[in-house]
């Protein structure tokens, strides 16, 4: 009896074991989800002042923070336009160079049910074009010619492929200062081209999920 005890706790050791590594694999870092608010990107030029120039603001998902780095950004924003940090420069007045495998596409539905990036859909900046396009109603804002306004268009989610071949997605909530619910004409002239968005950030390689 006692060598019949014996045999059947080892095997529900070994049993125990093997359940055990089946349920081994890889540990994944959280989902990082964040709203960064006035982030400026400001333009020279334009609007019959001459040709838009001047720095990028870039943005590094992996920190959450604005950066100067040449290489270490994953988008970046000046006036309207935002550029990845991928593909070709278009060839505007201080564009950076590109050194990552950015890309971008404009997904429809609300910020919580876009919940997978689809590789299938990403598209590079190029020569001809960003890869989010600029424009009223092309990308992701419309402009108000009365009002003199820039405002997001519901629905639109940025979905990013980093620059190192991780996904993020974003929603622009405002282009002015602190975000106001009411853009008064003062606002409209003086507190433009600051971003607010709220931003999920997903760190492990190969996995598109958010």
């Amino acid at each position: 009896m006692k060598i019949e005890n014996f045999f059947l706790a080892v095997l529900s050791i070994l049993v125990f074991t093997a359940c055990d590594s089946d349920n081994d694999g890889p540990v994944l870092d959280e989902v990082a989800s964040d709203t960064v608010a006035n982030l400026f990107a400001p333009q020279s030029g334009g609007q019959d002042q001459g040709p838009i120039s001047g720095e990028f603001t870039k943005f590094d998902f992996a920190t959450g923070l604005e950066t100067t780095s040449a290489t270490d950004w994953d988008i970046a924003f000046r006036g309207t336009a935002i550029i990845i940090n991928g593909g070709a420069s278009l060839g505007t007045i201080d564009e950076p160079e590109r050194t990552g495998n950015g890309a971008a596409y404009i997904a429809t539905g609300t910020f919580v049910s876009v919940t997978e990036a689809d590789d299938s859909l990403f598209v590079q900046d190029s020569g001809s074009g960003y890869a989010i396009p600029v424009g009223s109603g092309n990308g992701w804002y419309t402009y108000e010619f009365m009002t003199n306004t820039i405002e997001p268009i519901p629905g639109r989610v940025l979905v990013i492929r980093t620059r190192d071949n991780r996904y993020a997605k974003i929603e622009i909530l405002s282009y002015y200062k602190d975000a106001p619910e009411q853009i008064t004409p003062e606002i409209a002239a003086d507190d433009l081209r600051y971003y607010t968005f709220n931003y999920a950030y997903q760190p492990n390689e190969g996995v598109a999920q958010f």
